[in-house]
């Protein structure tokens, strides 16, 4: 049994938000790597012509977008508890996305939204995309349509830096993994492994937490999302193995939006430097690789 790390537990917050805080674009600096005088990766695009998308006139109308995220994700999508500034990786993606519609940051809202509503907040018109380490399924793909990928990643696993697990082989019926309810990787162990127990919260922080205070012996989610929390706590978490999956990062969008799926694409493939440049500025110092992926057409 490890010791408890309630003293991590209370300084995980504070960490994320010396991780992550200077990694985002500003209103006065869309895409800017948040200092002062950085040239802005992208502009706010004018006269833009989007026929055919129900979505974006919906945005027009409501001279706006709301935008799905996460917010407990550091270098992904990260809220500052202290300051409100949002952050990440999968944020400035989903910011870029709406400055090439010709929507500016005081015309966003971001509102987060938990795994397992995600489909459903889509469904309803509560959001009009959703940008969230999305794993792009055909089950999720019956319900809404995805943009992308434009991030590919695998599970992994995180554990206590004195664990004894070292991959997902050492994983039984003694060892609790926890993931977010409504997660492509919980249902991956649950199918795969189906004699380890699993554990569900709501968010990955919670999960965190429960691993800090030997609650379960480790959290599984894609390797991006665990090298940010590692990094916040090296002393008592670390990422171990290799990735025993393929997870590919979508922009959730309502079903049969063929032509804003279609901008969304060809913005992807023809501004390759500007996904390089979201990418350096949030993970290049993370140790995934950025690459950016081939996107899929379907």
């Amino acid at each position: 049994m490890r010791m408890t790390r309630t003293t991590s537990v209370l300084a995980l917050t504070a960490a994320a938000a010396m991780l992550v805080g200077c990694a985002s674009g500003t209103p006065d600096n869309p895409g800017g790597s948040g200092d002062e005088g950085d040239a802005p990766l992208y502009e706010v695009a004018e006269n833009v012509d989007l026929e055919g998308s129900p979505t974006y006139d919906a945005m027009v109308e409501a001279g706006g977008i709301t935008i799905g995220v996460k917010e407990d994700q550091p270098g992904l999508g990260y809220l500052d508890p202290v300051t409100g500034d949002r952050t990440g990786f999968d944020v400035d993606i989903a910011r870029w996305i709406a400055a090439s519609l010709g929507f500016s940051e005081d015309e966003i809202t971001f509102q987060s939204i938990p795994s397992a509503n995600r489909e459903q907040a889509i469904v309803n018109g509560d959001i009009d995309y959703y940008v969230g380490t999305y794993s792009i399924t055909d089950s999720r793909k019956e319900q809404i349509d995805f943009a992308g990928p434009y991030f590919v990643t695998g599970q992994g696993l995180l554990v206590g830096t004195d664990s004894d697990i070292a991959s997902v082989d050492d994983l039984n019926a003694d060892t609790i993994v926890c993931s977010v309810t409504g997660s492509t990787p919980i249902q991956n162990i649950r199918d795969n492994y189906p004699d380890v127990p699993t554990q569900e919260f709501a968010t990955y922080s919670e999960c965190v937490e429960g691993l800090l205070n030997d609650q379960v012996d480790a959290v599984t989610t894609d390797e991006a999302i665990l090298i940010g929390y590692a990094a916040q706590d090296p002393d008592n978490l670390q990422v171990v193995g290799e990735p025993f999956s393929e997870e590919r990062y979508g922009v959730g969008l309502p079903l049969g939006d063929d032509a804003l799926r279609t901008f969304i694409n060809d913005l992807f493939e023809n501004d390759p430097d500007t996904w390089q440049a979201i990418y350096d500025a949030n993970l290049g110092d993370s140790g995934v690789e950025g690459t950016q992926p081939e996107v899929d057409r379907y």
